[in-house]
């Protein structure tokens, strides 16, 4: 006895909603409907993409058979005739020049330019320098238009949250230190609680990501001004240096630098550091030297932001003479034999000659720094319209990259960085 099942008013929509696209299904398998007799069956299944392939029409409703045998007949308009460009009335008509290379044939679109450009620079090749002081309020720099000595708590963190947003995440942290903690031997250098040490743990807490670059030299903690102890006859010390540098650079290490970066210019110091810093256990913290670092005359709005400059005499005594070139090879060979991880020139565009020398004698990355006085230069010019501040800016780090630079420590980074983005301005 046959049984009845009932189902509910739902339950029927349902099912014929089924049963309907069940029986939709083989006329919408495929794309293209097929036309002329049944093909002959060759044993070989035939998928409804190569069926709809086979019978593709061109926009005028013609197949590719079709337009191939028009191709093949020759069944298409004539080329336009060829006209040369004219040249501009008095043009001297000449016979060209019997010349088989020509390099401007790759500079002639900006697509050929793009495809051959040997350089380039992206935020991840700069470093930016930030200025901090123990205030609570930003405080702008005279001679260096648009930047700042940066609170630590506060105008700090703006600063690295803006540059992260365009693309920046290496900082490299130079101290405004009060006077009251300066002294000769510079010990606040190594206090574990001082200025910088509370700044890299709280860059770290709040970007952990990010690559936080110190600097490692005396001058911003010495009553004196100088990078080392400096003797009553005014000689700067320097093993006694190079000690009070050791203790510096493991203090910052604890706090979580990345890389500590030598500025002092005493010898033997990267070796003396890599030996300390491996015996309290961070072996995995790296050394950027400051390898060429030249008595140069550009770094005096740096020297104004840090409130660092020298009470008596200059720095000429460890600093290299801007004449030298060779002697960027001495320490460039010191300083890998010492174990230094990256090796940095300074100032940057005025050298880009000791760049490339040591691009082509070290493996190790080259840093180069654009300094202080090089970007108060552009920015001065940019201000009185003798120049395009973005066009010099962009070019003058492409030129650093070009002579060999891998990263570059520049006030600009944060400004570079948006024009790279695609941002107008940075600022």
């Amino acid at each position: 006895m046959a049984s009845t099942v009932s189902f509910s008013p739902a339950k029927v929509q349902m099912l014929q909603a089924t049963n309907s696209h069940v029986r939709a299904a083989p006329s919408s398998c495929f794309a293209v409907p097929r036309t002329g007799p049944r093909p002959r069956s060759t044993g070989v299944r035939v998928s409804s993409e190569q069926e709809a392939a086979a019978t593709v029409r061109a926009p005028s409703g013609r197949s590719i058979e079709e337009c191939e045998a028009d191709a093949v007949a020759g069944r298409f308009p004539a080329p336009p005739q060829f006209v040369r460009p004219k040249a501009p009335d008095g043009t001297p008509e000449i016979r060209p020049l019997d010349m088989a290379k020509r390099p401007r044939r790759n500079r002639r679109s900006p697509s050929l330019r793009a495809a051959f450009q040997e350089t380039s620079i992206s935020p991840a090749n700069l470093v930016l320098p930030l200025f901090i002081h123990e205030g609570e309020e930003d405080a702008p720099i005279g001679a260096m238009p648009g930047c700042f000595r940066l609170g630590w708590q506060h105008g700090l963190l703006d600063e690295v949250y803006k540059a992260r947003d365009v693309g920046v995440n290496s900082f490299v942290l130079f101290p405004k230190v009060p006077d009251a903690l300066k002294s000769p031997t510079g010990d606040e250098a190594y206090n574990d609680n001082g200025l910088v040490p509370r700044t890299i743990r709280l860059l770290k807490d709040k970007f952990p990501d990010i690559v936080v670059y110190t600097d490692v030299a005396l001058d911003p903690y010495s009553s004196d001004g100088h990078d080392g102890i400096v003797r009553e006859d005014g000689v700067i010390m320097n093993d006694e240096t190079v000690y009070q540098l050791c203790k510096q650079a493991v203090s910052q290490a604890r706090a979580g630098a990345d890389v500590v970066s030598p500025s002092d210019m005493m010898d033997g110091r990267i070796g003396a550091i890599r030996s300390a810093l491996d015996a309290e256990g961070f072996n995995d913290v790296s050394i950027m030297s400051y390898t060429a670092k030249y008595a140069s005359s550009f770094y005096g709005p740096f020297r104004e932001a840090l409130d660092s400059n020298p009470r008596f005499g200059d720095k000429k005594t460890y600093q290299m003479n801007p004449a030298n070139y060779r002697e960027a090879l001495l320490e460039t060979a010191a300083d890998e034999a010492e174990g230094a991880d990256i090796l940095l020139v300074k100032p940057g565009l005025p050298y880009l000659d000791i760049i490339r020398l040591l691009r082509d004698n070290s493996a190790l990355p080259i840093a180069a720094y654009q300094v202080s006085g090089e970007y108060s230069m552009i920015k001065a010019g940019g201000a009185q319209n003798m120049i395009d501040e973005e066009k010099v800016m962009m070019e003058s780090l492409m030129c650093l990259r070009r002579a060999g630079a891998d990263i570059i420590l520049t006030y600009f980074a944060r400004q570079a960085a948006g024009v790279l983005c695609g941002m107008r301005s940075s600022k």
